[in-house]
C-alpha cells in the first residue's frame, strides 16, 4: 500500500468514528459531553492535517508528471515511484509511515537478488532466510545494497553472502585435502587415504552508526529520505565491513581475504616491492585452473596499483589492462580478461607487501546475521526537533578455501 493509499485510509477511518460520534448523540437526543467535545476536536484535528498530507502528495506528483513529461520531450526517461517494484513501493512507504506516524518499531531490509554486472557479483546463499536532496525518490532497498556494494570490493567482487535468521557462530565445513588413489597389486593391502577436513567459524561483529535528520525534512514528501538512509548507511557499514574484509585480523572483527591468501609469486630483488608484467602472469598462473577460469576469478589491489599495471605493455608495445568493463559490475576494467577491482584497503606496492591478489573471489564469505536494521527515536535530540536514525548490520567474512584458492603478489626486498 502507497502512502497516499494509507493516508486515505486513515482518514476514512478518522471520518468514520467522528460520524459514530455524531450519529450516537443524535440518537441519544443530546449535545456533546466535555469528552466527546475534546474527542470530536481532536479528530477533527487530525483529519485537517490528512488533508492537507494528502494534497501535498496530489501536488508531488503532479511535480514528478511534469518534470517526466519535460524530461520526455528531450528524450530522457525519468523514473517516478510508480515505476518501482512492489516491494520497493512498499518499502518506501514503510520508511515514510514510520516517521509520520512516530512508529518506533526497527525496520528490517533483508537483500535479496544480489548479483552485480559482471557475473558474477554478490552470491547470496540463504539458509532460512543518490542521497539527500533528489525531489524522485529512489528506491532504498536497491540503493542500499547498491551503497555497500560499492563500498566493499569484496562484495562487489563476487563474495559469497551467507545470509542467517540468528547470530551464533556458524560452522562452515571445508576439505583441506583429498583422498589420493595408488596401484595396488593383485592380493594386496588396500592403504587407506582420508580426506582431512577442517571448518571456518563465522560470527557476527555488529557494525552501527546513527545519522540525524530534522522533523521538517523527515516529513517533508519532496526530501528523499530514504534515498538519503540508504546512501548513509550503506556507506558507512560498506566501509566499516570493507576495511576489514580485506586486512582484519580475525580477532575481536573479520578475517581480512590477504590475511589467508596463498603466496603465488615474489617479485625481484632491486625493484623496491614493485611487479613486473612477468610477476603478474606468472601470478595468475600460479592458481589452479579450476579457480583461475571460475565465474568469480578476478583481481584485487588498491588504485594506485592499478595505475602502476595500466602503464605496463607487452612485447608489441600494447597495454595489458583494458577499461571494458560491463556497467554496474564494480570493475575498473580487465586484466588479462579478469575483472579488476580497486579497494584502498589492499596494501600499497612496497616491500614484502601484498600488493595484488588473483584467484576465485567466491570463496571469501560473508556472513549476515538478520537484515540491516533501522530504528528511530525522537526524543534523543528532542530540544533540537532532530529526528535520530540508527542502522545496525552484523557481519563476518573469512577466506572459506585457504588451499589456493586466492593467491598474492608479495614484494621483494632489495
Amino acid at each position: 500500500m502507497s502512502l497516499k493509499e494509507t493516508l486515505n485510509t486513515r482518514r476514512q477511518v478518522v471520518w468514520h468514528e467522528m460520524k459514530a460520534l455524531s450519529d450516537r448523540a443524535a440518537a441519544e437526543k443530546r449535545d456533546f459531553t466535555a469528552a466527546e467535545d475534546a474527542q470530536w476536536r481532536a479528530m477533527n484535528t487530525d483529519l485537517d492535517a490528512l488533508d492537507v498530507r494528502v494534497k501535498e502528495l496530489d501536488a508531488q506528483e503532479q511535480r514528478e508528471r511534469d518534470i517526466a513529461s519535460a524530461f520526455t520531450h528531450l528524450g530522457v526517461d525519468v523514473p517516478t515511484n510508480r515505476s518501482l517494484s512492489a516491494v520497493d513501493r512498499d518499502l518506501d512507504a514503510s520508511v515514510r509511515n514510520a516517521v509520520l506516524n512516530n512508529d518506533r518499531r526497527p525496520i528490517e531490509i533483508r537483500p535479496t537478488g544480489l548479483r552485480s554486472g559482471w557475473q558474477p557479483g554478490v552470491e547470496r546463499r540463504d539458509l532460512v532466510t543518490t542521497s539527500g536532496s533528489g525531489l524522485l525518490g529512489t528506491t532504498f532497498h536497491r540503493e542500499l545494497i547498491s551503497h555497500m556494494v560499492d563500498s566493499s570490493a569484496i562484495l562487489s567482487a563476487g563474495a559469497t553472502l551467507l545470509q542467517t535468521e540468528t547470530g551464533e557462530t556458524y560452522k562452515v565445513p571445508k576439505s583441506t585435502a583429498f583422498s589420493s588413489a595408488a596401484i595396488i597389486t593383485e592380493g594386496s593391502t588396500i592403504t587407506e587415504s582420508d580426506p582431512t577436513l577442517g571448518s571456518v567459524s563465522l560470527g557476527a561483529y555488529k557494525y552501527a552508526f546513527s545519522v540525524q535528520i530534522s522533523t521538517e525534512l523527515a516529513q517533508d514528501a519532496a526530501f528523499d529520505i530514504v534515498g538519503y538512509l540508504a546512501k548513509q548507511s550503506g556507506t558507512a557499514i560498506g566501509n566499516g565491513f570493507g576495511a576489514h574484509a580485506i586486512t582484519g585480523t580475525g580477532t575481536g572483527q573479520p578475517r581480512g581475504i590477504t590475511i589467508d591468501t596463498t603466496l603465488g609469486v615474489t617479485g625481484g630483488t632491486g625493484v623496491t616491492g614493485a611487479f613486473t608484467l612477468d610477476n603478474l602472469i606468472d601470478l595468475y598462473h600460479s592458481v589452479a585452473e579450476p579457480y583461475a577460469r571460475s565465474a568469480s576469478a578476478g583481481w584485487l589491489m588498491r588504485n594506485s596499483t592499478l595505475g602502476a599495471v595500466r602503464k605496463l605493455k607487452d612485447s608489441q608495445n600494447r597495454p595489458i589492462f583494458s577499461i571494458d568493463a560491463p556497467v554496474g559490475s564494480g570493475a575498473s576494467g580487465t586484466l588479462m580478461g579478469r575483472p579488476v577491482y580497486a579497494d584502498p584497503n589492499v596494501a600499497a606496492v612496497a616491500l614484502s607487501a601484498k600488493s595484488v591478489v588473483f584467484g576465485d573471489l567466491s570463496a571469501y564469505w560473508v556472513r549476515m546475521a538478520g537484515g540491516f536494521r533501522f530504528e528511530r527515536s525522537d526524543e534523543f535530540a528532542f530540544q533540537n526537533d532532530l529526528v535520530t536514525f540508527r542502522a545496525v548490520a552484523r557481519l563476518d567474512g573469512a577466506l572459506i578455501d585457504t588451499t589456493g584458492s586466492c593467491k598474492h603478489f608479495v614484494g621483494a626486498g632489495t
